[in-house]
């Protein structure tokens, strides 16, 4: 679990997170979304470290990640996974030495203990064949599946990902939210994801937190979001006519006025 009490961050004159307090619970997918300057990607940089809030605390398991020292940091940044937009994969390394990479940096593991972890996470995505090939060689679905085996091969208590579904079809999308949710519950992490993709709000939001200009103007999970009276929120979600139809017929059905379930929608 992750607990953010008030959490304040500026730069120069700017306000960009503004007093937001937020419960980030294990076992769950937390997404944070917001249009483009919403703060949302600030926010997340605190949480991990990469920039110092200007007020308010941040508490992994309640150790507060704000005073700590930087060896003790550097302890916690163990437990946490990353997977990054773009992948970030190292080009010149097969999909195994990307696989391993954390396990060298952090681990004292012998070759074939680290092996052994690699072929388990590897087949966990779905990619037990593809060890000796290079990133060129696959897919960008399977590049996120690489990274997501990176970012889990420490078993960590945390993952963080940012924008997980950019630049893929919405097939191969389905496909990364889906296993990103799977290893969530496996491995009981608290699961932070940064997202514009309205796909992963309803399909795997079991906690939303909506972002409006460095405020938290909405929170709830994806059951909720549909029925939300706020005017930003649905300006942000339900941007098109046919999103804007489906709110209208939910709306239907929680007064009574029509029965059934809208497709795509339902978990």
């Amino acid at each position: 679990m992750i607990e953010i009490r008030n959490l304040h961050k500026q730069f120069g004159e700017k306000v960009v997170i503004d007093d937001v307090s937020a419960v980030m619970e294990a076992g769950k997918a937390n997404l944070i979304i917001g249009a483009s300057g919403s703060g949302k990607t600030v926010f997340i940089k605190c949480l991990v470290g990469l920039f110092e809030p200007d007020g308010g605390e941040i508490l992994y398991n309640g150790q507060n990640f704000t005073s700590m020292e930087d060896d003790q940091r550097k302890e916690l940044r163990q437990q946490i996974g990353m997977l990054f937009q773009g992948s970030a994969l190292f080009d010149s390394q097969t999909v195994e030495q990307n696989v391993m990479f954390p396990l060298d940096m952090f681990t004292r593991l012998s070759h074939s203990e680290k092996q052994k972890k690699v072929n388990e996470v590897l087949e966990r995505v779905n990619l037990k064949d593809a060890n000796k090939k290079f990133p060129a060689e696959i897919s960008g679905g399977m590049k996120k599946r690489v990274g997501i085996a990176r970012a889990i091969v420490l078993n960590p208590k945390y993952l963080f990902c940012d924008e997980p579904n950019s630049g893929l079809d919405p097939q191969t999308s389905l496909v990364i939210d889906k296993l990103i949710y799977e290893v969530t519950k496996e491995f009981n992490m608290t699961t932070v994801i940064n997202t514009h993709d309205m796909n992963s709000v309803m399909e795997i939001g079991d906690h939303i937190i909506y972002m409006y200009q460095g405020i938290k103007e909405w929170e709830g999970s994806n059951k909720e979001i549909i029925y939300s009276k706020s005017q930003k929120l649905n300006d942000f979600i339900f941007a098109s006519e046919f999103l804007k139809d489906v709110k209208a017929i939910r709306a239907l059905e929680a007064e009574g006025k029509i029965q059934g379930n809208t497709p795509g929608l339902s978990k």
